[in-house]
């Protein structure tokens, strides 16, 4: 055989078998097999400014963290520069559940239809607060007609104690328009603010939950001793975990179910008694009946309501 019959046979069988190397090589390849363990969903909680922002994040810290493992979520906290940016958040989609104050859950019940979970029933077996309006002892002010003309120091548009309660009382001794009543009224962002800027007379009467009053009195005696209440607020729900109303029907029955049965778990009843509760207890939206008829007789529509601080 010639050298070029050799290499014409040569072409015809790489020729032949051409189709049958691009249709191999043409074969998809095998997927790689899908893990077993689903990666954590983020999962983002709110927390109002009831006290600083250090003390918040350390004391709702381990909490989120026992959460997070026993719901199998990546729970990230965010914690708010004032109250109405729960609901602001929640409008934006930025957040999946909050512990509301008792008017901020009121406004969100409202304006979104979140649902309440679970709040803490703490150490004195309570898990409610009240709103008190104080001032100094030494300051002679004990009526409305003692308040005209002196600064009222508010917390915020989106509280119970820091606002609601103060327009309340001002609707029953006979106060129309505080803003000209009296010669200044301002927003101190917190209730520890406003409890310290009266004692230090910065302003005449203040607005703030009994919870943050007595808590800052354990810890200096000037408060209890040289501060007076004036008027309180029915009682009204203890901060509570509250959900977005879209969120997955069994993720709420789980992180509901976690903090009910929370107090039962030896880890988990550690971290009860750091936080000051003895366990967590039901809330739903009938607990919020005080806020809704304190709104309703100054006419307040949460619906409508502008929460925003001005």
């Amino acid at each position: 055989m010639s050298a070029k019959s050799l290499a014409n046979i040569i072409i015809i069988t790489l020729l032949s078998i051409l189709p049958l190397l691009n249709s191999c090589s043409s074969q998809p390849e095998t997927p790689p097999e899908k893990s077993s363990v689903s990666p954590q969903k983020k999962f983002y909680l709110g927390l109002i400014p009831e006290q600083d922002l250090f003390s918040q994040k350390e004391r709702y810290t381990p909490l989120a963290r026992y959460l997070s493992k026993k719901a199998g979520l990546d729970i990230e906290i965010k914690i708010l520069s004032r109250y109405g940016n729960i609901i602001d958040n929640f409008i934006s989609g930025q957040l999946d559940a909050a512990f509301f104050g008792s008017f901020t859950g009121a406004l969100a019940i409202s304006k979104l239809g979140v649902e309440p979970l679970a709040r803490p029933l703490w150490q004195d077996n309570t898990s409610t607060y009240y709103g008190m309006v104080f001032v100094r002892k030494d300051s002679s002010i004990k009526s409305g007609q003692d308040m005209k003309g002196k600064r009222f120091a508010f917390v915020d548009k989106a509280t119970t104690a820091g606002w609601l309660l103060p327009l309340h009382y001002f609707h029953e001794i006979g106060i129309k328009d505080y803003g000209k009543w009296f010669a200044e009224t301002y927003f101190t962002g917190t209730h520890e603010d406003a409890i310290r800027d009266v004692l230090d007379g910065k302003a005449d009467i203040g607005a703030a939950k009994n919870t943050v009053f007595y808590r800052l009195a354990a810890k200096e005696s000037r408060i209890s001793a040289e501060l007076q209440i004036l008027a309180t607020s029915p009682p009204v729900p203890s901060n509570t975990l509250s959900v977005r109303k879209d969120l997955d029907n069994s993720l709420k029955l789980k992180l509901k179910n976690i903090l009910l049965h929370m107090h039962e778990d030896k880890h988990g009843k550690e971290i009860l008694d750091k936080f000051g509760a003895k366990m967590f207890i039901e809330t739903t939206q009938q607990d919020y009946e005080p806020v809704f008829t304190y709104a309703n007789e100054i006419k307040l529509d949460l619906k409508k309501y502008d929460y925003r601080n001005i």
